[in-house]
């Protein structure tokens, strides 16, 4: 009689997938900011492995563009540029004003969508949850940008994530009051998405971007 084998259990991330996770994590929401130098022993403890597996993980970040590495130092994480949230900025007027444009004859099929973000941003900002509300804000634009069904313009939109999320975050933390401002956007969006008028939306992501490129250009 044949007994049935035991299936193997899946395998959880490896020790370096780990550390990366840990350090990319801790950059993005800003625990490690930028023109912090830290150690692969401080990163190794954090993150509950040994120092290999840190160095692995600290030359995919560096390939990101997001630590640069001084042997017998550290990594020292990189802080964010002007150029760099120039660069960001422009990126997000192209793709998201195009999208925008694109979606308004079918904005009756992202409406919900759209609600259902703003209401996740307003309950993570009522929770104090900065990690959250950076997360339904990235929602709600990429739900726009996808709408739009030009998928090298949503991979595009993708790839500028991190980016996006790093100085998100450090606008929201370090702007009092660019919460509330967002939220308010976001509704003024939702009011214009709701008119007759193509225009008035997208004056309203327009002018949402250009809030955003003058918070972050003061935070430096």
């Amino acid at each position: 009689m044949t007994h049935p084998t035991a299936s193997p259990r899946a395998a959880g991330p490896s020790a370096a997938e780990r550390a990366y996770q840990h350090l990319k994590q801790a950059i993005l929401e800003q625990v490690y900011p930028g023109g912090l130098l830290i150690s692969e022993g401080e990163i190794a403890e954090a993150a509950g492995v040994s120092r290999t597996p840190v160095r692995e993980a600290l030359l995919r970040l560096e390939a990101e563009g997001l630590v640069a590495l001084y042997p017998k130092r550290g990594a020292l994480i990189r802080p964010v540029s002007a150029r760099e949230i120039a660069d960001v900025i422009e990126a997000r007027r192209l793709v998201e004003l195009h999208a925008a444009e694109r979606v308004w004859p079918r904005r009756a099929e992202i409406r919900a969508d759209l609600a259902r973000w703003l209401t996740q941003m307003r309950r993570a900002y009522a929770a104090g949850d900065v990690t959250a509300l950076m997360a339904a804000d990235r929602a709600f634009h990429a739900t726009v940008v996808e709408a739009a069904g030009n998928e090298i313009l949503a991979e595009l939109y993708h790839r500028l994530r991190d980016r996006q999320l790093r100085m998100g975050e450090a606008g929201f933390r370090l702007s009092p009051g660019w919460a509330e401002v967002v939220l308010a956007e976001h509704a003024a969006q939702l009011a214009a998405l709701d008119s007759d008028d193509p225009a008035a939306w997208l004056d309203a992501v327009g002018a949402h971007i250009d809030n955003a490129a003058n918070v972050l250009r003061n935070l430096r």
